[in-house]
């Protein structure tokens, strides 16, 4: 049997096509070619409302990409739990767009089919999408109900009496009712899924100060 060498710095052709993905999806996000600018400060870790949920904070993911290994931060929780607050994004002092990025790397996870084990989060976003298409409005019974059934069906047994009770006082609704505009509603969202953001084409200038302590506003302009 005839063994591969492996050649240092060289990606396997999955990591390779993942990575490819990736970056088209980026060049979608304006400045996501600030990426590269990156300083491992920490600060939008530090930021995260959530990232003590995380299995990966935002700087892991960062460096996982950087190391070439896309699959690995797919497979991960961070990309779901991202609460799309923007303080990482605000608060970087290179601009990068974090939290773009992230939905980026939600998209080729989508894309691929690769997601989180025992994690199936990715099944509430896709059902929500489809209740708000079919009837213009969630309905969280159907929503609960539809994502245990892919995921752990024996549980819906334990909830059965939360929600008689729930029923009983009105907090309930078993069926759901179709809103007078739902064609509409479906037309926004075919139009936001053939939506094309616009493209930054123009080349990235180093630009004095953008890297190092003077970056991060660490030190006074003397001392740099």
């Amino acid at each position: 049997m005839r063994q591969r060498k492996t050649v240092p710095g060289s990606l396997p052709p999955r990591e390779r096509e993942l990575r490819q993905i990736f970056l088209r999806e980026v060049e979608v996000v304006p400045g996501g070619d600030r990426l590269s600018r990156c300083l491992q400060c920490g600060t939008c870790s530090g930021s995260c409302p959530v990232s003590y949920a995380m299995d990966l904070s935002p700087r892991a993911v960062i460096a996982l990409f950087r190391a070439g290994l896309i699959e690995e931060i797919l497979h991960s929780r961070s990309i779901w739990i991202c609460a799309s607050c923007y303080m990482c994004t605000t608060r970087c002092p290179q601009q990068i767009k974090i939290t773009d990025l992230l939905y980026a790397l939600k998209r080729v996870a989508m894309e691929k089919g690769l997601y989180p084990d025992r994690f199936p989060v990715y099944l509430i976003s896709k059902n929500f999408v489809r209740l708000i298409g079919r009837y213009g409005r969630n309905h969280e019974l159907m929503l609960v109900v539809r994502f245990y059934l892919k995921h752990k069906p024996l549980e819906l047994v334990r909830l059965l009496p939360l929600g008689l009770a729930m029923f009983r006082r009105g907090r309930l609704m078993l069926l759901p009712k179709r809103i007078r505009g739902v064609a509409a509603i479906r037309r926004m969202i075919e139009a936001s899924e053939a939506l094309e953001l616009p493209r930054e084409e123009a080349p990235v200038q180093y630009v004095p100060g953008s890297v190092g302590y003077r970056a991060v506003g660490a030190l006074p302009e003397r001392a740099v």
